[in-house]
C-alpha cells in the first residue's frame, strides 16, 4: 500500500483516483502530478515501484500545498477573518453559512440539529381534598 505525505493510498484503485485521497488533490491536480512525474494514470497503485512513489512525493512537495500545510493555511485564514471582525469572520464564529445562503430554512449542516422550542405550561393546581367522614 503506497504511503504519500502520511496518507495510505488504496492499492486496488488506479493511481489517478488514489491520489485524490490526499487533502487538496482533486481530478485535475492528480492528472497534473502524474504527468509531471511521468507515470501512466491508468496503472494501479499496487503496481508502483518505490522509485515511482518517491517521484510522486517529490513532485507534490515541490509544487503543491496538500494535507497539513493546506489545512493549516485554511484555518489561519478563517482565524484572521474572525480576528479582524469581518462579516465572513462573524458568520464563522456563529457557525452560520458564510457565503450568502438562506438560513430561515435549510443550512442544517452548518447549524447542527434543530433545537426544539416548546411551550412551558404552568403546573395544574392540586385537586381539592375530599371531605373526611367521621
Amino acid at each position: 500500500m503506497p504511503r504519500i505525505m502520511g496518507v495510505d493510498l488504496p492499492k486496488e484503485k488506479r493511481i489517478d483516483v488514489s491520489l485524490r485521497y490526499l487533502y487538496g488533490v482533486g481530478e485535475k491536480r492528480s492528472a497534473d502530478i502524474l504527468k509531471e512525474a511521468g507515470i501512466e494514470p491508468s496503472r494501479r497503485a499496487k503496481e508502483l515501484s518505490e522509485e515511482e512513489v518517491s517521484r510522486i512525493t517529490s513532485v507534490i512537495q515541490k509544487g503543491y500545498r496538500v494535507e497539513g500545510d493546506l489545512r493549516r493555511e485554511i484555518s489561519q485564514n478563517i482565524k484572521r477573518l474572525m480576528d479582524i471582525g469581518s462579516y465572513r469572520g462573524m458568520r464563522h464564529k456563529k457557525s452560520l453559512p458564510a457565503r450568502g445562503q438562506r438560513t430561515r430554512t435549510n443550512s442544517r449542516t452548518r447549524k447542527g440539529p434543530r433545537r426544539n422550542v416548546g411551550i412551558i405550561r404552568a403546573k395544574a393546581a392540586p385537586a381539592a381534598a375530599a371531605p373526611v367522614k367521621k
